[in-house]
């Protein structure tokens, strides 16, 4: 079987799951997740790494040994300018070139501020880096974020970290039907149920971190949005029957006995 790549920039990546490392108990579990999960991207805010050693950082120390694409996020930005200058020092630190603008102005939400989104994408993708923003899931501005140079675009199913799932299918989709490049659905994920339905729309990859860290049993809950994402793409490649309003027999009446 053809190995199922997810391309993304200049890296052909085999798991199709983008992990976040915050909010685990402990290192220890945090690392058997990471294992479990299989993901080949690891995903962190800038303003958690000591950017001036960063292969001394705590935050990535136990991961040593292990060959991951790291995409650092400039969560904590509430401006174009700011999530520019983060994005910029992790750069010349050697950290990454993949960035992930995340700009809230809002605490409360933590929604995504589309216009600061959209300018530091522009002037980072002009910079050379490989820009994956999170933004909210409207088709239109997602389609402006492809065509200001963003590699992949980052709807948000719903707020950052609520578990509420995906709310409007609706709009995923179109996203997805208008992109020409990867479609990642980032934040609001609460279980394998939402990873498969977001799979299934025909999106790309998945970015989780609250659903796993915050779940019982962290590394089960891994494992098992591994699993989601392999069942919804292969799901969605398949293609599902479509809907019908009454039913259909799965075996024909014609030629059968009868009395």
């Amino acid at each position: 079987m053809k190995q199922d790549y997810l391309e993304i920039g200049n890296q052909k990546l085999t798991s199709r799951l983008f992990l976040g490392t915050g909010r685990f108990p402990n290192p220890f579990i945090q690392n058997q997740a990471i294992e479990e999960s299989g993901t080949d991207v690891l995903t962190f805010a800038i303003r958690r790494v000591n950017l001036e050693a960063p292969d001394e950082d705590a935050i990535l120390q136990h991961l040593n040994g292990k060959t991951f694409s790291y995409l650092p996020n400039t969560s904590g930005a509430t401006t174009a300018e700011e999530a520019i200058r983060i994005a910029r020092l992790a750069k010349a630190s050697g950290l990454s070139d993949w960035i992930k603008v995340e700009i809230s102005a809002n605490e409360r939400t933590l929604l995504p501020d589309p216009i600061e989104t959209l300018k530091a994408t522009e002037v980072l993708a002009s910079e050379g880096f490989t820009v994956l923003p999170y933004t909210s899931d409207d088709p239109i501005l997602c389609k402006r974020l492809e065509e200001a140079g963003a590699a992949a675009v980052m709807p948000g199913g719903s707020p950052i970290g609520t578990g509420l799932g995906i709310l409007n299918p609706y709009n995923l989709s179109i996203i997805i039907e208008e992109a020409n490049v990867p479609i990642i659905v980032d934040a609001g994920l609460g279980s394998a149920n939402d990873v498969v339905q977001a799979m299934e729309l025909g999106a790309d990859g998945i970015l989780l971190n609250t659903a796993v860290a915050k779940a019982k049993d962290p590394v089960k809950m891994a494992r098992a949005m591994k699993y989601a994402i392999e069942a919804g793409r292969l799901s969605y490649l398949a293609g599902r029957i479509p809907k019908k309003k009454f039913a259909t027999a799965s075996s024909p009446f014609e030629g059968q006995l009868t009395k």
